[in-house]
């Protein structure tokens, strides 16, 4: 359970607003003025009632020992997770036990909670029942074929519209604009390949971007072309080669690795929503086995996924890793204890070692977009219009992704480090390298960057 002295900072609340405007509202009702008959329980619940437009207070709860993050309610009509209610009660939560005492909680709360309670029982229950494999193995397989039937169908239409498009030239890509991709990828939708299609898509954003858009749009249909071959030809394929395809023209996977106990640090999450859907990225490094995760959590558009784990957390749970070459995606197990805070820090390496680390990736998994690193020792620099990550005992460094470049992350990392060296966790691939979380050399707590 989650002991009362334990709590969270200020900068891992606010990582859990679903957007910006969220997040400003929910510092306002950061402080006790709008609250009253506030209190926390040792089991890690958090209550209170807000003033609100009309005469009556909206009643606000948020578990923070779900097995699965937060959960939240409020009686509040927004329709965002977590609303700013609860952003602004675990903001005072945040401040100290003297604004939400320990005591019991009201019957309206823990009619709630104990709700929670119970349907994480049975889901427990459940997981422990399960695994007597599907009811209908025969059927499976038949719906299996005619899926793979259908995606063979759609990589060997999407090779011949490469082929077209080679045939007539590159710039007739810019002419004839987003709509040829888009439709495109609705056709690779209609194949059941979700991974052909967000690839396709992203190929619609190359054309007329900048000088070198062709040479871009070549190498990333080279990349789209290796994948269909891939794909057309998997039965020839290594184990772990074809397993690594199948992910990515978009096949559901399920763990099939041993589970691995590990205290788990927590050192990014960040969403990427889409127009159906809201993707949460949430790195983990696994203090013994030294090992760095990747977990996945989905919400409809415009909801945050379920999922949370903050910045500077860590949980000691099992992970169980997917099948693939290179794979770093897992899925969470068994929870031993609820996430705790932390100031371990995972090792750190050179910007040398981080571009080596990137090359052998892609010996295993040539459509993978950066990897996971930690950079340690290295100073936030200009470079003319854009900014890199030197070595402060070297003459290497990395340059920041355009993304990077423009986010209000990087002047927070120029702050933290003013001139002198930090640690820094993101993500480096061919674009540069991203950063989402920064320590500064000395004590400290982590500071999130996306």
């Amino acid at each position: 359970m989650t002991q009362q002295g334990v709590r969270w900072t200020a900068d891992q609340v606010l990582a859990l607003a679903p957007d910006s405007t969220s997040r400003k509202a929910g510092s306002k009702l950061g402080t006790a003025d709008p609250w009253s008959g506030t209190g926390s329980s040792r089991e890690g619940a958090v209550w209170g009632l807000c003033e609100g437009s009309g005469g009556t207070p909206y009643r606000t709860v948020v578990d923070t020992a779900d097995g699965t993050g937060p959960a939240y309610t409020c009686s509040c009509p927004s329709r965002k997770f977590p609303c700013k209610h609860a952003l602004g009660l675990l903001l005072l939560w945040s401040g100290g036990e003297g604004a939400t005492p320990a005591e019991r909680a009201p019957d309206w709360a823990e009619q709630w909670i104990a709700g929670r309670r119970r349907a994480q029982e049975k889901r427990e229950a459940g997981a422990t029942g399960s695994g007597s494999g599907s009811a209908d193995p025969e059927g499976a397989r038949r719906r299996a074929e005619r899926r793979a039937e259908r995606i063979t169908a759609g990589a060997t239409e999407l090779e011949e519209r490469l082929a077209d498009l080679l045939r007539s030239g590159l710039a007739t890509a810019e002419q004839s604009g987003y709509a040829l991709w888009e439709e495109t990828a609705a056709r690779m939708v209609d194949a059941q390949a979700p991974g052909l299609a967000s690839r396709v898509r992203e190929l619609g954003a190359v054309p007329g971007s900048g000088p070198d858009w062709p040479v871009r749009l070549l190498e990333e249909c080279a990349l789209l072309h290796l994948l269909d071959q891939g794909w057309l030809h998997r039965e020839r394929l290594p184990d772990a080669l074809a397993a690594t395809v199948r992910a990515r023209v978009g096949l559901p996977t399920s763990p099939t690795g041993p589970p691995v106990r590990d205290h788990w640090l927590v050192l990014a999450q960040y969403d990427t929503p889409d127009p159906k859907l809201t993707t949460r990225r949430i790195w983990l490094y696994g203090t013994a086995s030294g090992r760095t995760a990747l977990l996945l959590s989905y919400g409809a558009a415009g909801r945050a996924p379920e999922l949370t784990l903050p910045v500077g957390l860590a949980l000691d749970a099992e992970l169980s890793g997917h099948p693939g070459a290179g794979q770093q995606r897992v899925s969470l197990g068994e929870q031993f204890a609820p996430p705790v805070l932390t100031g371990t820090r995972p090792p750190g390496m050179t910007t040398t070692e981080a571009t080596a680390r990137y090359g052998e990736t892609l010996r295993h998994d040539p459509w993978q977009d950066s990897v996971p690193v930690t950079l340690d020792n290295v100073i936030p620099t200009p470079d003319g219009d854009f900014w890199q990550l030197a070595d402060a005992e070297g003459d290497t460094a990395l340059p920041l992704t355009l993304a990077a470049v423009s986010r209000p992350g990087l002047w927070r990392l120029v702050a933290l480090s003013g001139g002198a060296p930090v640690r820094v966790f993101g993500e480096c691939g061919h674009r540069g390298f991203t950063p989402l979380t920064a320590w500064p050399t000395g004590p400290g707590e982590a500071v999130r960057l996306c």
